[in-house]
């Protein structure tokens, strides 16, 4: 390693000089304490290093090592289940060697376990022409996830020797004879951050992502291999949408980034994932889980690598062909890091102080979402759908952050405080959200389940924007100049917010609906509508109708309370749906007869 000399230290920015031998993007050891840190700039030989650690008592004269490495995460069998904080640092190992609770300085700790022994089980025989991204031999990670061994990118040549059995991520388990000459490979890869990793071909997004929240999927869908944005004040619930989705969705790896949230946020998700079973295949959570925690009480320059760190892990297992969903909590606390190193390099700053640059990184970010073919010679697909939490101060979705977040993302989901407030929960504001995959979403689904599910949508967002037009006449000049249609009209909305929009995230059955069981309550809430409609232009009073329904009222709303078991409970509500606002037009003897 050479070496340059401190020469200012200003918070998390640490000038040295003497560093031309160095580059951008570098990785350095700062100090006596060797904290890491990693050169952002260069002007003649004097380097601006953000240092990922706390550098209170850190001065001039003191050493700066650079490794000539840019800031890389290791990829190999141990990574799913872990903790890691945001330059991929395993936080348990660091607690077991540090014996404290908070991160020690300078200490350096390998990402992954490089003692433990792997099952190596080779797929691919030996004289075969393999290249970049195709499969070597798998390890059983997980119960859930099978990990894949790829040929590293820019390799190509012929299979010499590979080797089942049990191995460390270190040693040699295939040869490969290259024009370079005969190498050796371990299942470890390093991929520097800031680099995408590259794939065969990019698709266009088509399949939903199911979540089970009944707003999201039913309103404001997201595809698998898309990109959403959460944007909302304090206190309206951007944490709990996405533990839900994290929880629920049908996907099969979830990276969970905190960046700059309140570490008890980290905390619910480590003690509650370990605890939650995944519906799918019955096994923990954690199984299919990696955390990367940088939260607010820990270094502030880290925040800027963390969401780095956690989106190449999510195309490591995107290229074996997975379906990733990777949540970023909050990219506003993330650019708030941006904003700090930038005033410190006292760059000319864009809008309320963020970097002129503030856009174009935040679509860097999300352009590596996607889903994708990867490279190999069985064409695996694989997707990386990117949704994250924006923090505007006050709930103002004009400042920069939320504003170059929505340039790039197809989904907002625009949390309300008012809704919050009324303890409506999701809150996610079905006036001011949309979602731009919302066509091809609801084609996708008519042919899948051969229903009009778009046609249903449509009336059931068109039933609630009405509701918002009739409330400010009622706020004017009173309820009793409403016709009786526009006062169905009010209930059947209020339905549709209260028995379906609003869901309990802790309650055992609310907390998920499949998409039948959501297709089946809508179904009854608008059955009831149109037959109250029809009742309606036959003559029938609201007053009969609202008293005759009263029970059958109760039954629709407590439907989301049916366990997912007995749906045919949804399909007799309909029934009866019908048959009783039918007979309550013939007791009124106001039939077509």
């Amino acid at each position: 390693m050479q070496e340059g000399r401190i020469i200012k230290v200003s918070g998390p920015l640490v000038l040295a000089e003497k560093m031309d031998h160095a580059a951008i993007q570098d990785i350095c050891y700062v100090g006596d304490l060797g904290v890491i840190g990693e050169i952002i700039e260069m002007r003649g030989d004097v380097a601006s290093i953000q240092v990922y650690e706390e550098t209170a008592g850190i001065g001039p004269g003191e050493p700066v090592k650079t490794t000539g490495q840019a800031l890389s995460v290791e990829l190999a069998p141990g990574i799913i289940s872990q903790m890691f904080d945001g330059i991929q640092r395993p936080l348990d190992m660091f607690k077991e060697q540090t014996n404290s609770n908070f991160l020690s300085r300078g200490v350096q700790i390998p990402a992954l376990d490089h003692k433990k022994k792997w099952w190596f089980e080779a797929i691919i025989a030996v004289g075969s022409s393999i290249s970049a991204g195709d499969v070597v031999g798998t390890v059983q990670e997980t119960t859930i996830i099978t990990h894949k061994i790829m040929v590293p990118n820019g390799i190509k040549g012929t299979l010499k020797k590979v080797t089942s059995g049990e191995f460390t991520i270190d040693e040699i388990v295939y040869v490969i004879e290259t024009d370079s000459g005969v190498q050796g490979f371990s299942m470890l890869q390093k991929w520097p951050v800031r680099r995408g990793r590259p794939v065969a071909e990019k698709l266009n997004p088509e399949a939903p992502m199911i979540t089970g929240q009944r707003v999201i999927d039913t309103f404001f869908p997201v595809v698998k291999g898309g990109a959403a944005a959460v944007p909302g004040p304090f206190g309206a619930g951007k944490t709990v949408v996405q533990h839900q989705i994290a929880k629920w969705a049908d996907v099969d790896l979830v990276v969970y980034v905190g960046c700059g949230e309140r570490g008890n946020e980290m905390t619910d998700v480590l003690n509650e994932f370990p605890e939650l079973i995944d519906p799918k295949t019955g096994e923990s959570l954690m199984e299919r889980t990696i955390l990367i925690a940088n939260t607010s009480n820990m270094p502030v320059a880290a925040r800027e690598a963390s969401i780095y760190t956690g989106i190449t892990i999510a195309e490591y297992f995107r290229d074996m062909g997975y379906n990733i969903a990777i949540m970023a909590d909050s990219t506003s606390r993330w650019a708030e890091a941006l904003r700090e190193m930038s005033g410190r390099l006292e760059e000319m700053p864009g809008d309320e102080g963020y970097p002129a640059y503030l856009g174009s990184r935040l679509a860097e970010y999300y352009e590596r979402s996607g889903r994708v073919v990867a490279l190999g010679r069985d064409r695996r697909e694989g997707s990386i759908t990117a949704i994250s939490a924006v923090s505007p101060s006050g709930g103002d979705t004009s400042e920069p952050v939320t504003q170059n977040t929505l340039r790039v993302v197809k989904v907002f989901w625009g949390l309300s405080a008012t809704l919050a407030q009324q303890r409506h929960f999701p809150s996610i504001d079905w006036l001011q959200s949309y979602s731009l995959y919302s066509s091809e979403i609801g084609k996708y689904l008519d042919n899948e389940l051969q229903t009009n599910w778009s046609k249903m949508v449509s009336e059931g967002m068109k039933i609630l924007q009405k509701e918002s037009e009739l409330n400010e006449i009622v706020r004017l000049v009173g309820i009793d100049s409403l016709s009786e249609k526009d006062r169905l009209t009010l209930e059947v909305a209020k339905s549709l917010r209260e028995d379906y929009l609003q869901q309990n995230a802790f309650d055992d059955v609310d907390t998920f609906t499949s998409r039948e069981k959501q297709f089946k309550m809508i179904t009854n809430i608008l059955t009831f509508n149109r037959e109250c409609q029809q009742a309606l232009e036959l003559g029938s009073y609201l007053k009969e109708l609202i008293e005759g329904t009263v029970s059958l009222r109760d039954r629709i709303a407590r439907s989301k309370y049916v366990p997912e078991s007995e749906l045919e409970k949804l399909d007799q509500i309909n029934l009866d749906i019908v048959t009783e606002i039918r007979a309550i037009v013939a007791e009124g003897g106001m039939t077509n007869d």
